[in-house]
């Protein structure tokens, strides 16, 4: 009997889930988005784009889910079929947030004097304005669309990465094996290159995953206001703004789409926190 117990480690592993609720529902709501935003034929046959107008302004039922809009479109296949450009949209802030604000943060941290003051006071510039507020500026510079949506909000937050990549290069510097190797004469570049960022890079990609929900909130607020995608392509605050007008006779056009954004936010909040405490930890 003893032989069909499963092993202490597998034990260990379910009773850490187990003990967890909420991190096992936050990772079943991220692996759903992802698979709307890879196939959201899993999930749905309806038309997010052709409406019935016979169908119009129905509230949620086991043919419509999530009810319809007022020209008969079925609202949750508009929030499935919206997952893969509102999740493109936040990947590609993070991205950019990510590439852009290491790589001024190494070279602050690397090159310092006159680079690192001019760098960081640039930094404390995109860090004075509120993310949103400077989002808008950059986003009515750059003009309407997704992409130049996930552009704006991922200027608008790379200060932070900036700032922890040059505090981590700062601490790495000092290393002993970066002295060893300068001492056995390799390059700047190669150490760059092979020691200082590597080991950088770890809070730093933490904390991307931490910025990833508010990066979708931040998405979605553009595009809620108009800066997204043009309709009828369904983006999950294009779908939140267009049930405004609607809020007293059909509440579920806006509510659905809505607590999309609010469940995404808050799993990979949960998520996020428990990476930075494993990375705490170890």
């Amino acid at each position: 009997m003893s032989s069909l117990a499963p092993p202490n480690a597998v034990r260990q592993e379910l009773g850490f889930y187990l003990r967890r609720p909420g991190l096992v529902l936050s990772g079943a709501v991220i692996v759903f988005v992802l698979l709307c935003a890879v196939a959201p034929e899993l999930f749905t046959s309806q038309d997010p784009i052709a409406g019935v107008p016979a169908e119009r302004l129905q509230g949620p039922s086991a043919a419509h889910l999530f009810g319809t809009d007022e020209t008969g479109r079925d609202v949750f296949a508009r929030v499935v079929h919206g997952a893969a450009l509102s999740l493109r949209a936040t990947v590609l802030s993070v991205l950019v947030s990510l590439i852009a604000g290491a790589a001024l943060g190494l070279l602050a941290g690397s090159r310092g004097g006159w680079v690192d003051s001019l760098v960081m006071r640039v930094v404390d510039v995109l860090q004075s304005v509120p993310s949103i507020l400077l989002s808008l500026a950059l986003v009515t510079a750059l003009g309407f669309g997704t992409t130049n949506v996930a552009i704006a909000v991922g200027v608008a937050n790379l200060a932070t990465f900036a700032r922890l990549m040059r505090a981590e290069v700062l601490r790495v510097r000092t290393g002993v094996f970066v002295e060893a190797a300068r001492a056995a004469g390799v390059r700047w570049t190669g150490v760059l290159a092979r020691h200082i960022l590597p080991n950088s890079l770890g809070p730093v990609l933490v904390l991307a995953t931490l910025s990833f929900g508010t990066a979708v909130l931040e998405v979605s607020a553009l595009s809620f206001l108009g800066y997204g995608a043009t309709p009828p392509t369904p983006e999950w605050g294009s779908l939140v703004a267009g049930g405004r007008g609607f809020l007293a006779t059909a509440w579920w056009m806006t509510t659905f789409p809505g607590l999309t954004v609010a469940a995404v936010v808050l799993a990979t909040n949960r998520i996020s926190r428990a990476l930075d405490g494993e990375r705490r930890l170890g």
